[in-house]
């Protein structure tokens, strides 16, 4: 049989995906490219938004219309959060976030009695990670790995921890194993990620922290890079900046989720920190590692935001100096506690706001990239897609293309030394050094 396979969302979601992939092909199935050549279609579902949800819906509406004797399989954040809206979608089999790795088997009872099949665990304290390792990622220069799940911050705007559950962590020894088996498979570089990858460990026996986790991915032979995923700025301490200073492979490109540069809508928004905190951070991060990327969230238009409030956030946006930012205007979320309040901004003012922190933040990425001209970096290289440029990423997250010169050898998954000697909208070229 052949499975097609969808993934709304962020990276922990693509990481899941892949590992049902690979397990469905252990056990004899087929990767479908299009819905009109799967007998199978698995969805794996996001609900930070409401829009993700009426993606979801017109996805199912399309496999459907396509290919209707076609079995959908729905399974992630959206059924989790919203059971019954995921019932009423009609598909055939339905799991929670934390029932991924029973769908094979949920296929197998489904093909033997064709009746519909509804998994979904409430989440409760102490719930265990569930333990997921993936090895044949081979169409990646880069792996993710899956080191933390689960959200207990309830920001106010946020579904996610109601998704997702509370905080649960892969164990070390897991960690280095899947770490080591990427690094068997070709993989030059992994990404830790997690929901709230700064929680990592504080479920586990001991004083595990994130930055044990780096040390471990770290240490396996033929790794010759650790990056992180999202970070949340208020747990990441003095001292583990000393530590992951120390570690030569830890990529120097920390996105910190920022939000919102106001001290008044990050306390409405129930972040836990100050601007002013977070700029200390970044201070730090700086000092500890030149020439690192710091790159952010941002939204505007929360609930209650004023212009003053907006205006505030936009000077500490441009004082902060991001290399890259991600811009979205606040969008209301069923079932959290800021959808409920009154001063809700109206939504062409959030999207003229969006368009302004854009500009603001497109000339900061330019200035980033400019100052990038002249400095040696290393540079992992990728899968080749273009007959003009060679392309990859340095270390601290910069985009490099450099010219083919009617080379047709791949660089792919080679790491090479580049000069940089000029910068685009989005990306630096270069030319290697030999």
């Amino acid at each position: 049989m052949k499975i097609y396979y969808y993934t709304f969302g962020c990276k922990v979601n693509q990481y899941e995906t892949e590992n049902l992939r690979q397990n469905f092909i252990r056990r004899g199935f087929e990767v479908a490219t299009r819905i009109k050549d799967a007998e199978v279609c698995l969805i794996n579902t996001c609900t930070v938004t409401s829009t993700a949800d009426s993606k979801c819906r017109q996805l199912i509406h399309k496999i459907k219309k396509e290919n209707p004797r076609c079995i959908i399989i729905l399974t992630g954040c959206m059924p989790q959060a919203f059971e019954e809206d995921a019932i009423s979608l009609g598909c055939d089999i339905i799991t929670g976030a934390s029932d991924k790795t029973v769908i094979p088997d949920l296929l197998d009872e489904y093909l033997s009695r064709r009746e519909k099949i509804v998994r979904i665990s409430p989440h409760t304290k102490g719930e265990k990670f569930e333990r997921m390792s993936n090895s044949e990622v081979v169409s990646k220069t880069r792996a993710y790995i899956k080191i933390q799940d689960g959200c207990d911050q309830y920001c106010s705007y946020c579904i996610i921890p109601y998704a997702r559950g509370h905080i649960r962590s892969k164990s070390l020894e897991d960690l280095k194993i899947e770490v080591c088996k990427l690094a068997e498979s070709g993989h030059r570089e992994i990404i830790l990620v997690g929901i709230n990858l700064c929680c990592y460990g504080r479920d586990l026996m001991g004083d595990i922290r994130l930055v044990d986790a780096i040390e471990t991915a770290c240490s396996v032979e033929g790794i010759d890079r650790v990056r992180l995923g999202s970070l949340e700025p208020e747990m990441i301490s003095e001292s583990d900046i000393k530590r992951m200073a120390n570690q030569p492979k830890l990529c120097p490109q920390f996105h910190l989720s920022l939000q919102s540069g106001c001290n008044k809508t990050l306390k409405s928004m129930n972040r836990k920190y100050t601007a002013e905190e977070y700029e200390e951070l970044v201070k730090r991060l700086r000092e500890n590692f030149p020439d690192c990327a710091i790159t952010t969230d941002i939204m505007v238009g929360f609930a209650g935001e004023t212009e003053e409030d907006f205006r505030e956030s936009v000077e500490f946006v441009k004082k902060i100096g991001f290399a890259r930012c991600h811009i979205f205007p606040y969008s209301e979320r069923e079932g959290t506690v800021a959808a409920k309040r009154d001063g809700q901004v109206p939504k062409v003012e959030r999207e003229k706001r969006a368009r302004i922190m854009e500009e603001i933040c497109q000339k900061s990425e330019s200035d980033f990239l400019e100052k990038m001209v002249g400095k040696t970096v290393r540079v992992l290289f990728e899968r080749e897609n273009c007959t003009d440029f060679h392309q990859g990423y340095s270390e601290n997250y910069t985009h490099i293309k450099i010219p083919r010169k009617n080379s047709l050898k791949s660089l792919r998954r080679e790491i090479f030394c580049v000069i940089i000697n000029g910068y685009e909208k989005n990306y630096c070229t270069g030319e290697i050094i030999q």
